[in-house]
């Protein structure tokens, strides 16, 4: 829809979903956000002026949007995917660790197919997907993917248990498993691992390392592959977002991105 004024719904007003709407604004994007959904319409603080609340799944039907992004956690991907897709509406899912259930995943990628719509998995906080995207169009040996935050990060999450987050004098990889496992027990840091694995060998196959480092102000992405291609090693040190530090700004940035291109002569 180059050249026209997309038409967005936002799922979530969060850190993320208003880091989105700033950068929209400020970059005079051709985007109008027609709507915010959430659960609790009292939440509904300092919205653009254009955009209705949006509290039932089912009023998408009526709003005509063009793009609905979700940025509002796994529990929201179900109900709003549903109707978004069912709608006809593309759908750019933020919390991939819903992805994790493989009936769901399959549900809306038919739901996609037959409305005539796409499900979208941005690139999140990482890079180079779409290299890894396209080496998988030969058969990959082998994906892993590590996640290095501060400690500080981890709070809050399965890595208290598993080691002296407070304590640390030195970088602890505390969890070592499959993108699905990962993704599902650490849902908010390493809902990540699943866009690499799903860019790659699939979520049983990528291997996931969590590490949790004292020296860290960044939040760092280590991706390597292997296969018929070659091989690549992709990293990226990201600057935590100022309002969730469990996020990055290049989460944000990627939205960004992709809303943008929507609505662009040039995709890059």
């Amino acid at each position: 829809m180059s050249g026209s004024e997309l038409r967005l719904v936002l799922i979530g007003w969060g850190a993320i979903s208003r880091r989105v709407a700033a950068l929209l604004s400020e970059r005079r994007a051709a985007v109008r956000i027609v709507g915010v959904g959430l659960r609790d319409a009292a939440r509904a603080q300092d919205l653009p002026q254009s955009a209705e609340v949006l509290s039932d799944p089912a009023t998408l039907a009526s709003i005509a949007a063009d793009l609905v992004v979700e940025a509002a956690g796994r529990g929201s991907v179900t109900s709003w995917g549903r109707a978004a897709l069912g709608a006809g509406c593309d759908f750019a899912v933020s919390s991939t660790s819903a992805f994790v259930d493989e009936a769901l995943f399959a549900e809306l990628l038919a739901l996609a197919q037959a409305r005539g719509a796409q499900l979208i998995i941005p690139p999140g906080a990482l890079g180079g997907m779409d290299a890894l995207s396209a080496a998988a169009r030969l058969p990959l040996d082998t994906v892993c993917h590590q996640i290095i935050k501060p400690p500080a990060a981890w709070y809050g999450t399965g890595a208290e248990v598993l080691c002296d987050l407070a304590g640390l004098s030195a970088p602890v990889t505390f969890y070592e498993g499959s993108a699905r496992d990962a993704a599902d027990a650490f849902a908010q840091n390493a809902n990540v691992a699943v866009i690499s694995a799903l860019a790659g060998i699939g979520l049983d196959r990528t291997q996931v390392a969590l590490v949790a480092d004292p020296s860290a102000v960044l939040n760092s992405h280590i991706v390597t592959a292997e296969g018929e291609f070659g091989r690549m090693a992709i990293r990226l040190d990201n600057r935590p977002l100022a309002t969730n530090p469990k996020s990055s700004e290049m989460t944000a940035l990627s939205l960004v991105r992709l809303i943008e291109t929507r609505t662009g002569g040039l995709v890059i």
